[in-house]
């Protein structure tokens, strides 16, 4: 996984409260083999109307937002099932950061596990830069996660995010890595509790029968 250190860029104000994971990609998408990629069908059913032409007036759909890598959203972004693929539909878009004042549980962990950084911005600071986006949609916005936290119009403002998924992202570490960069601990106590414990430790002479 790359990590993600601080992601500078465009940033498109969804400002939609309650997104959930069947919204940001639809179940009869997930058919489709993700090697083809997801980004396609990413809020497909908000971003087209019911003859697959897209809505013009729709944030993502817009010139100066529709590369965007960073998503300001209301509240309860990611909420509903625990459909893994509306990571894979947002990280194929290009998007790197979702910024919202909650999120679904099941999805940040999903995002985290797939290098998307689900921050936790306070409310007000939300509706700010959604206001600061919608007078000016090419302000850049940076999010600087060694900080923890995003920049724009010469303001700072931190976001929350849990310590191991801070770090799980900074160093581009999956479950397996951050088990590993705890391995001088694990040998410390192996080493120990071979001495405290040696009752516990399997014979290493053969069973005989």
């Amino acid at each position: 996984m790359k990590p993600l250190v601080r992601v500078e860029g465009i940033a498109c104000p969804l400002g939609l409260s309650g997104v959930d994971t069947d919204q940001i990609i639809p179940a009869r998408f997930m058919k489709q083999p993700r090697s083809k990629g997801y980004g396609g069908f990413l809020l497909y059913d908000l971003r087209h109307d019911e003859a697959g032409a897209e809505r013009p007036a729709f944030p993502l759909n817009r010139p100066p937002w529709r590369q965007a890598p960073i998503l300001v959203a209301r509240r309860n972004f990611g909420s509903g099932s625990s459909r893994e693929a509306a990571v894979y539909a947002l990280a194929d878009h290009g998007i790197r950061v979702v910024l919202a004042p909650t999120f679904g549980d099941i999805f940040a962990s999903n995002a985290v596990k797939n290098g998307l950084l689900p921050a936790v911005l306070d409310e007000d600071a939300v509706e700010d830069l959604l206001a600061a986006l919608q007078a000016r949609p090419d302000m850049p916005v940076v999010v600087d996660l060694a900080q923890q936290t995003v920049l724009w119009n010469n303001r700072a403002v931190a976001f929350f995010i849990d310590h191991v998924a801070r770090e799980q992202l900074l160093n581009g570490w999956d479950d397996v890595d951050v088990t590993r960069s705890y391995a001088a601990e694990i040998g410390r106590f192996r080493a120990s509790n071979t001495v405290v414990r040696s009752w516990s430790r399997p014979d290493d002479q053969p069973v005989r029968t």
